[in-house]
This record gives structure tokens, sequence and C-alpha cells, in this order.
């Protein structure tokens, strides 16, 4: 199990980037498409984080991991055909 002060980083890197978002879209050198882009990093990032460190997916087998990981596909998976069916 991480220690206090690695939670404590990771909820400040959280922070972060949670506001780094809101900036992305007031900063004026960026366009809305490069906003949309850095706030979709920004979002992996933190996902990969929560899941990793606050779900504990680190220290589980890597099974777990792969388990988890085939769900995710699946869900987008899914999310890319609704989406194209939309669109058609």
């Amino acid at each position: 199990m991480a220690s206090l002060r690695t939670y404590f980083a990771i909820y400040v890197v959280l922070m972060a980037l949670a506001i780094s978002k809101f900036a992305f879209f007031e900063v004026a050198f960026l366009s809305y498409q490069q906003a949309i882009a850095a706030t979709f990093v920004a979002a992996a990032i933190k996902i990969g984080l929560i899941a990793g460190y606050f779900q504990h997916l680190r220290e589980e087998p890597r099974p777990v991991t792969y388990v988890m990981l085939t769900g995710l596909f699946m869900v987008l998976l899914l999310a890319g055909a609704a989406t194209f069916s939309v669109w058609s």
C-alpha cells in the first residue's frame, strides 16, 4: 500500500489537473480544438492515477488488470459503435 505522502502527492496532481482543464479554455494561445485535446489528455492522466492508486489497481495481480482493460476496451467499442450509428 502506498504511503500517505504518495496519496497526498497524487491528490495535489489531481487538483492541478482539474484546475488546468479550466485554464486550457481561458488561455489565449490555445485554440478550441487544442483545449479539447489537452482536456482529454488531462482526463486520461486523472483516470490512470485514480484507477492505479485510489482503486489500488497497481497492487492487484496482472490478470485483474487485464480484465479491467478488457472491460474498458469493450466500453470504448460500444461507445464507438453507438457514435457510428448516430452519425450514419
